[in-house]
């Protein structure tokens, strides 16, 4: 037999090992496809829940005055320190009372005198010594007097400017030293009390329609006498504050469409200043069983609130509902959930509306869930 030579056997060689890796290629090219990312879904649990209307509110300070100079004079003492807590009768302010104290002695003066002016000409009329229009006279003056010696006392006591009721003062408007009360009043400062704490806060009409459904349904026909409500501030977690209704507006605001409410707060520890906002709920009925998934199974898109659900096919989808309050880390679903229903509880970012996942079940919604 005739044998090849060296070059033609190397390049057989190279032609046969470049078949096998082409080969190879083509073999990984039609290997099987990833399966489906996987998720883990979870029934509804049916769990009590009490019915919330959650709305945001302000504080706001239960009484509030403004501390004014009534009378002209030169503010000569100033006994409070600006921001602190005083309390009902303290005294706050001094405007300098000389020349009032000079008027109501100038007035105290003409007074004794119409009077004994006065008691004279009676004595006279009795004596058939003096004339009845004399008498009645003397006894213009004397009330006179009398009105006079009065409105003196009064201004005096302008100068003296007490807290008319416990609370925390602002600071001072006007130093010592300053003219005030000339040609009109001037404010000193601001005096608000904190115990108790209004909220204020509105309902729309959309929710007071729900209220009063849920009182008809009930055979309710109107609010009891103590309504508690539960406030939050924005960095609290839960409802720490509780109060109870105070105020309800007549009607609707036809401008806003809501309806303002009031709830008053104890504030014993004095942590609602006013001007915060706060989150306000109140019970709109007793507990009832409603189905609940984990909290953080529930998104919101621009829709509302919404859940992926998983079919019988593997496929994921996307349904808005209606949620209700949140206990435990689980939230209640209002509407728009069935029990049988297959809830992606983890794995929510793999869960994409519409494709195929790999589905792992779990016993109940009451176990943690992330993303």
């Amino acid at each position: 037999m005739k044998r090849a030579p060296p070059g033609d056997r190397g390049a057989a060689v190279l032609a046969a090992a470049l078949a096998g890796a082409l080969a190879a290629c083509g073999g990984a090219g039609k290997g099987a496809a990833p399966p489906p990312p996987p998720v883990t879904v979870a029934r509804p649990q049916l769990l009590e829940f009490r019915d919330y209307l959650e709305v945001t509110g302000n504080t706001a300070a239960s009484r509030t005055v403004n501390l004014v100079a009534r009378v002209q004079g030169y503010l000569r003492k100033i006994y409070f320190r600006d921001g602190s807590l005083v309390k009902a009768g303290e005294p706050l302010f001094l405007i300098e009372p000389d020349s009032y104290q000079a008027t109501v002695k100038l007035n105290e003066a003409q007074l004794h005198q119409a009077q004994a002016e006065f008691e004279r000409q009676k004595r006279l009329i009795e004596a058939n010594a003096t004339s009845k229009s004399s008498v009645e006279n003397w006894q213009s003056q004397r009330d006179a007097a009398a009105a006079n010696t009065e409105l003196a006392q009064l201004n005096l006591s302008y100068t003296h400017i007490s807290a008319p009721f416990s609370g925390r003062i602002g600071r001072r408007q006007v130093d010592e030293g300053n003219l005030v009360g000339n040609g009109g009043a001037t404010q000193l400062a601001t005096l608000e009390q904190l115990k108790p704490m209004y909220v204020y806060f509105n309902v729309n009409e959309r929710d007071l329609l729900r209220v009063r459904q849920q009182m008809a349904e009930r055979h309710v026909t109107k609010l009891p006498d103590v309504v508690p409500v539960e406030a939050a501030l924005q960095t609290d977690s839960g409802y720490p504050y509780q109060g109870t209704l105070d105020f309800v507006d007549t009607g609707v605001n036809t401008s806003s469409g809501t309806l303002q409410v009031r709830a008053t707060f104890p504030n014993d520890n004095g942590a609602l200043l006013p001007g915060l906002f706060v989150k306000v709920r109140i019970a709109t009925g007793p507990p009832r069983p409603m189905l609940a998934v984990p909290d953080v199974a529930v998104g919101h898109d621009q829709a509302g609130p919404y859940v992926l659900l998983v079919d019988a096919q593997s496929q994921v989808s996307q349904r808005h509902v209606q949620i209700g309050a949140v206990l435990n880390g689980m939230r209640a679903i209002t509407h728009g959930l069935a029990a049988d229903d297959r809830v992606v509880v983890d794995g929510l970012l793999n869960a994409a509306p519409g494709n195929r996942v790999t589905v792992v079940e779990r016993a109940g919604a009451s176990a943690a869930a992330g993303r």
